[in-house]
């Protein structure tokens, strides 16, 4: 059976509508070029990487396959917090590093970089197929230049509005992003979370929305939630969570274990681990310091003082204030290699779709 609407497999040259979400700290170019391989279009995060990592990860992608792959990259506004409010975060965090034992860092530490002229560059000189960005899109000029390097783009919304936002502006597909799905919310129109509609709501109103083709990503686990997705219009789908049982996800064995046995209800949307809104497993430090503070600082700056809660629990092997980015479907995840995971989702999908 060949796939009813291949718009998103011409605009990329993939062979089954599966894209793997990139997931800016838990994976590089290994799960890309697995995807890739396979026939799905893999993804690489940036956001935590320099100009010069991004290069040399596009350019291990290249070594390995001749295959479409996605870049993405945050595109959010640098933030100011004042030493007042970095005074705040770091009393509200106390606690956690009490009962670990250590002592709290100096405000600063890793975050998360936006799309800018160094990463512009990187784009111009590689050439990647596709480039795909998160919290709206880079300033004109920008977009401009990796429109210029003949890039396909795409980027995600979590409302109509915003779909139609990216739509004039020119993006080649949309990723709809619905409340179940783990990691950050891609919002950029309106901040408040907690209005974001869920996938299975969002994906038929922002396909009837905006002509470009609607990718789904939220709360997809298996090829039930694949063929679903795509009979409700999305042109193609972007799983997350499970590939984190990929043995191609770089991620703590605590974390993975944590993965392993999360529920339905385990998950939660908090703050405290970088400043925005993202999709989490509910250990103790979400529940002692937030789920949502008011005392977080932007994003990412809060991300500073919380890595290095995150390095001493693991260290003292608990997940308790370990930073684990999760969806709603985690269950429904399997330990299997990324190559292996969309070539039995490509024909489960196809044979539901039959």
């Amino acid at each position: 059976m060949a796939w009813r609407d291949r718009r998103i497999l011409e605009l990329f040259g993939i062979e089954t509508p599966i894209l793997q979400a990139p997931m800016a700290g838990t994976q590089a170019s290994a799960m890309a070029i697995a995807v890739s391989q396979a026939g799905g279009l893999g993804g690489l995060p940036t956001a935590v990487f320099g100009a010069a990592q991004v290069a040399s990860e596009i350019g291990a992608i290249r070594a390995a396959t001749n295959k479409p792959f996605n870049v993405n990259f945050f595109c959010h506004t640098p933030p100011h917090a004042n030493a007042d409010a970095q005074a705040r975060w770091i009393t509200a965090l106390k606690p956690a590093f009490d009962t670990l034992g250590v002592a709290p860092p100096i405000p600063g530490g890793p975050g998360r970089a936006p799309f800018d002229d160094a990463l512009c560059r990187v784009v111009e000189e590689h050439k990647p197929p596709v480039v795909s960005f998160h919290f709206g899109l880079p300033e004109e000029s920008l977009l401009k230049r990796v429109r210029a390097t003949g890039a396909k783009i795409i980027s995600s919304a979590t409302t109509v509005a915003e779909a139609r936002w990216l739509e004039a502006r020119g993006v080649d597909a949309i990723v709809a992003q619905g409340a179940e799905a783990g990691g950050h919310r891609g919002i950029f129109l309106n901040e408040d979370a907690a209005m974001q509609p869920g996938t299975f709501a969002l994906v038929p109103q922002v396909v009837d929305a905006v002509k470009v083709p609607v990718i789904a990503a939220g709360g997809i686990g298996d090829a039930r939630g694949v063929a679903a997705a795509l009979t409700l219009g999305a042109s193609a789908v972007q799983p997350g969570t499970i590939f984190l049982f990929c043995p191609e996800a770089t991620i703590p064995a605590l974390y993975r274990e944590a993965l392993s046995q999360v529920r339905d209800d385990q998950t939660v949307l908090t703050n405290v681990f970088t400043g925005r809104p993202a999709r989490a497993i509910a250990n103790r430090f979400v529940r002692e310091i937030g789920p949502m503070s008011p005392d977080a600082l932007p994003f990412p700056l809060a991300a500073g003082p919380v890595a290095a809660l995150r390095a001493a629990s693991e260290k003292a092997g608990s997940p308790d204030f370990m930073q684990m980015w999760s969806g709603q479907a985690a269950r429904l995840g399997r330990a299997m290699p990324a190559g292996e995971l969309i070539k039995s989702l490509t024909q489960q999908t196809l044979a539901l779709l039959g």
